[in-house]
């Protein structure tokens, strides 16, 4: 069955240039997303209530030609708490479900307005943007996301404005980018400190939020408009159904009684993000991160400075992950500590990666700055 939505089949030659072979298959698979996600019925599809709760987001307001507009609050996410309530595949689908809700919101005003509206304007929040939301399962929804968004949605976007981004978001974005088509990110607007007023240029005061330099409030005077955005929020513990996000490592390493295992990462520039995830078999295990201050040779942790100070994890009972912003270039050293025990040997499984940021963007926000 085609889709139900009757802009779609005039927008897929034009994502596609005007390549008939890749617009019908664009439009083959497309039929099939819609089956494989029951897209027929996910308007009535609920989500477990704490991704209703707390997962962000939502529509509010119309641009200048009457586009929906929709916000994406990305800082107030608890990335870890969702993924420890809900799986990847609920969160996915949440989205999917906005894509459909946005899509609806088009033909309404279509039909409103007497002319065709296709097309949606997205506003992405990043204050508060932080580590957390590097946490790799958390990325790979948003990764997930932006894919699904090109291949069935396309032509859709008319425009994706950051704005509040922090030095951080290079490196988000560079995670992110390869999962968007060109044309997506040629649509990305990133707005700098007078980002309040650069947004009067996208959308008239009474269609946005007084939060973010709007008119338009919630009934009871509310600026953020908690009616139409959520703006997710710490998950408590008690929606919890897991301890942990089931992991994939990369490498294995034993750690003999008495002693301790390094692995060096070099870290070629400032503002890179060292990003690790471990477990433990055996015992518990130490863990630190320090910056050698001698190059070629192994140094112990007393000579070498301390970034992230040693400490026992129980990583045999619950897998740690973690990251940290590298303040100068020179040579990390992920530190795992067995020196406590002088009985049992420690099989340790890790993955370690350095995230860069993206250089155009980070030129760009730079120029913004000055």
């Amino acid at each position: 069955r085609p889709p139900a939505s009757p802009s779609w089949p005039p927008l897929v030659p034009a994502a596609r240039n005007f390549d008939l072979q890749k617009s019908q298959d664009m439009l083959r698979k497309h039929v099939e997303f819609r089956k494989q996600h029951d897209l027929d019925n996910i308007l009535t599809w609920q989500p477990l209530e704490v991704v209703q709760l707390y997962d962000s987001g939502g529509l509010c307001g119309y641009d200048y030609e009457g586009c929906p507009v929709w916000f994406d609050i990305i800082g107030t996410l608890d990335p870890k708490g969702l993924l420890l309530s809900a799986s990847k595949q609920e969160l996915v689908r949440k989205r999917i479900k906005a894509c459909e809700l946005l899509r609806q919101e088009c033909e309404r005003q279509s039909q409103k307005l007497g002319r065709k509206i296709e097309m949606v304007l997205m506003v992405f929040d990043m204050e508060g943007l932080g580590l957390r939301h590097l946490w790799k399962p958390a990325v790979e929804v948003y990764q997930q996301f932006f894919a699904i968004l090109d291949a069935n949605y396309p032509e859709t976007l008319k425009n994706l404005i950051v704005i509040r981004a922090p030095r951080l978001f290079p490196v988000a974005f560079n995670l992110v980018k390869s999962f968007m088509s060109e044309d997506t990110r040629r649509k990305m607007v990133i707005l700098g400190d007078n980002w309040k007023q650069d947004l009067h240029k996208f959308i008239s005061p009474d269609q946005l939020p007084a939060v973010f330099g709007g008119t338009m409030t919630d009934p009871d005077g509310n600026p953020k408009c908690l009616t139409k955005i959520n703006y997710g929020g710490e998950v408590p513990k008690s929606y919890h159904r897991r301890q942990q996000v089931r992991l994939q490592y990369e490498h294995t390493v034993s750690v003999g009684r008495g002693s301790s295992q390094q692995v060096e990462n070099e870290i070629l520039f400032p503002g890179c993000v060292l990003r690790w995830q471990f477990a433990s078999d055996g015992g518990d295990i130490g863990f630190g991160v320090f910056l050698k201050t001698k190059m070629g040779e192994r140094q112990r942790a007393g000579e070498m400075t301390a970034v992230l100070p040693s400490q026992r994890y129980n990583a045999h009972l619950v897998p740690k992950d973690g990251s940290l912003t590298c303040a100068e270039a020179g040579v990390y050293v992920l530190r795992f500590d067995n020196t406590f025990s002088l009985v049992h040997s420690k099989h340790v499984s890790y993955t370690v990666e350095v995230l860069l940021p993206d250089q155009t963007l980070l030129e760009k926000m730079e120029d913004h700055s000055r």
